[in-house]
């Protein structure tokens, strides 16, 4: 089964918790700190796997989470850091923030890693916060959470050459011929229901990869047929082979059938537009195909249009040679337009993110809400009486209790916190 988009969580591992100990020692209050730091949880890498050319395996696992770091030890021994969780993908993946549809990273070459979420740091232990007022401190940090998303992870194929067209113009057969491919061929429309690979070699030895993809009809880009579901593949080709029908077996004109397909194209992706195209008019072993062919040539003016029979195998050499040319005059990777490169490095001033904000729930309480305060909230362990005159400082510290006063909080006021509640006092 050929999979080319799922939807899956990934979750970095979390840090380990710092650990509150002491060494005996004479002379030394409690006999000194000596708790070590947690370890960092591990990294949820994806990394491409040549060999592998579908998503089939999120088919069957949708979560991905790595293991979190050890907690701190005695002696100011540093808990171990956890292993990175490497999943591999084919070439190709895009991997993007379902939320935001932000992507996150585009996997095209062998081995190429990429970090989806990053592990939680470790805590520190409390000999990081010995201090000569307090030498034995009674504080230590729990780890960080790793970072957690739900990810879209896309399969767009690395074919230097697509197959486009209208269903049963001759694509799954063309690719059959001219490759050792074995794609289902039928007498009706969508046989392909997934896009096929194909390895081409000329006879003069120069080889290329061709993809079969399913056929368009009008509509696709908005969601019609099946085509919709596979025109990302064919973003990655460097040229496009648009097989007409020139013996019009389905009763259209094969010229519409030409504007149709580019139109689809277009309003997909502008750039498909301009994409290189080379114009495969099959089916010429049918006899009423040779006259329709010589109005098509005028009416699409100078782009090349090969003749060809799939069945007797006509005009397929000359084909190749055309197209094992013309990759040779396309670079690999699409350059970047001119206007778009600006080698001006400008440094702007961005104001800092507050590192709290306040609002008023329904039922009267302030909600504290912000990625510092809650950073340093699920690092606090709140078993110990120092962790927690240390938060209280610290909240201080961002000016929490001032921006509470000038909202009207009064003492008792309820003060809420992720889960958490507090009360406020004055």
């Amino acid at each position: 089964m050929f999979v080319d988009q799922v939807k899956v969580f990934v979750k970095g591992g979390d840090g380990g918790n710092g650990l509150v100990a002491y060494r005996r020692e004479k002379y030394v209050p409690m006999g000194g700190p000596a708790g070590g730091d947690g370890g960092n949880g591990g990294d949820v890498v994806f990394e491409v796997d040549e060999g592998l050319n579908t998503l089939m395996d999120f088919r069957y696992q949708h979560h991905f989470k790595a293991k979190r770091g050890e907690n701190g030890m005695n002696q100011k021994q540093h808990g171990k850091n956890a292993q990175d969780l490497v999943v591999s993908v084919p070439p190709g993946t895009t991997v993007k923030d379902a939320e935001t549809d932000r992507v996150i990273a585009d996997l095209t070459e062998h081995k190429q890693t990429a970090v989806i979420a990053k592990g939680g740091r470790g805590g520190r232990g409390n000999a990081r916060f010995a201090t000569p007022r307090n030498p034995a401190p009674e504080i230590a940090e729990n780890g960080e959470p790793g970072e957690a998303l739900d990810v879209q992870v896309e399969l767009k194929l690395l074919a230097d050459v697509g197959l486009v067209g209208f269903p049963s113009v001759g694509k799954s057969t063309f690719l059959s011929v001219v490759t050792a491919a074995k794609p289902k061929i039928a007498d009706y429309h969508f046989t392909t229901l997934a896009p096929n690979l194909g390895v081409v070699e000329s006879q003069d030895h120069r080889s290329f990869v061709l993809a079969d993809l399913p056929g368009l009809i009008e509509g696709a880009h908005e969601g019609v047929g099946l085509g919709h579901q596979f025109l990302r593949h064919v973003e990655r080709t460097r040229l496009l082979l648009h097989v007409v029908d020139m013996a019009s077996l389905e009763g259209r004109d094969p010229y519409e059938d030409y504007v149709t397909i580019n139109h689809e194209l277009a309003s997909y992706d502008e750039r498909l537009a301009k994409r290189p195209q080379i114009i495969v008019a099959n089916k010429l072993d049918i006899p009423e195909a040779e006259e329709k062919l010589a109005a098509f040539k005028e009416k699409v003016g100078d782009v090349p249009v090969f003749p060809v029979s799939t069945v007797t195998r006509k005009g397929l050499d000359e084909l190749l040679y055309a197209v094992a040319d013309r990759l040779d005059q396309i670079p690999k990777q699409e350059e970047q337009p001119i206007e778009e490169i600006d080698e001006r490095v400008v440094y702007k001033y961005e104001k800092e993110e507050a590192p709290f904000k306040v609002t008023r729930a329904d039922d009267g309480a302030y909600v504290l809400y912000g990625e510092k305060i809650e950073s340093v909230f699920r690092r606090t362990d709140f078993s110990r009486d120092q962790s927690i005159n240390r938060f209280a400082r610290q909240m201080r510290g961002m000016g929490v209790d001032e921006e509470l006063r000038k909202r009207g909080a009064k003492d008792g006021d309820t003060v809420r916190l992720l889960d958490y509640e507090f009360e406020f006092v004055d």
